[in-house]
């Protein structure tokens, strides 16, 4: 049980013993509940800025998050959302609610898509709850909410050498992850090469901050058909890695197209199945 202010007050005045203040223990619970309404009250204030004029209701079994409840490296956080296949969805929002800009990604899924496992790789700013709200195709938003422990993540640098880290800048990879089976669905594992620097980060040569330059959106397509679109923002991981599920119904080509904050495009073709099982070369 916690304290209400008044037991509160009483613990705090108890006598002085021997010379000694005789201190108590004061329960988390107090604490927490403090904490527990702040991040409530944020949630809400998220909510009216994000989905105006939108209800945002539980999961109700249709989202899910995993997350470590405290991370071993604030600037590579693993996040798996997954999504039940009871109502068709439209596409997830990832929101870290105490990151400087919360809006993580907006993934928008295709026609070729299998939305029901995705996984990414993010920067967490500070203790905080992240939520991920899906939208079904009925326009319902359903959240899910997952505490994370960690700090420091949006200013760990990308490396001790910015022009190391933009030299590959744009090279990626695709890894199939399971067997090729057409028309089944099956796992993708995209890596882009790419530092996200995001305006927060200290250059560790030069003491100077580094200006912001990081992934704005992907597309991925299979044969021409759209698996998924990502807006991302400031909170992907540097070098984001994102593990998808698509359907192909045949041999085919995935193409993925990124866009950076500079402008910059990056497009890479991948033949599915290709190369040795298990992988797929860029094209």
């Amino acid at each position: 049980m916690g304290l209400n202010r008044s037991s509160l007050l009483k613990v705090l005045a108890w006598p002085i013993v021997g010379g000694l203040v005789l201190l108590a223990t004061l329960p988390t619970a107090f604490a927490d509940e403090e904490y527990d309404q702040d991040r409530a009250a944020r949630w809400k204030q998220l909510q009216e800025s994000l989905f105006p004029h939108r209800q945002v209701l539980d999961s109700g079994g249709i989202v899910s998050i995993d997350a470590p409840p405290r991370a071993l490296d604030a600037a590579l956080v693993p996040i798996e959302l997954h999504i039940s296949g009871s109502k068709p969805v439209k596409g997830v929002y990832l929101v870290i609610d105490d990151n400087p800009a919360p809006m993580a990604g907006h993934f928008v899924f295709g026609p070729k898509a299998d939305p029901r496992e995705l996984k990414l790789r993010v920067r967490v700013n500070a203790y905080t709850n992240i939520h991920a709200v899906v939208e079904t195709q009925d326009g319902q938003l359903h959240a899910a909410t997952k505490f994370v422990k960690a700090a420091g993540g949006c200013s760990a640098p990308a490396g001790s050498d910015d022009a190391a880290a933009l030299a590959d800048m744009g090279r990626m990879k695709l890894r199939l992850l399971g067997e090729f089976t057409a028309d089944k669905p099956m796992q993708a594992q995209l890596m882009i090469r790419h530092p996200n620097f995001n305006g927060m980060q200290m250059n560790q040569i030069t003491r100077f901050y580094t200006p912001p330059r990081f992934i704005r959106s992907i597309d991925a397509t299979y044969d021409g058909a759209q698996v998924f679109h990502l807006d991302a923002d400031i909170s992907l991981s540097t070098d984001p890695v994102i593990t998808f599920g698509f359907v192909p119904h045949a041999k085919g080509q995935m193409k993925v197209v990124a866009q950076d904050s500079s402008n910059a495009v990056f497009d890479h073709s991948f033949d599915v199945p290709g190369g040795t099982p298990g992988a797929a070369p860029a094209g």
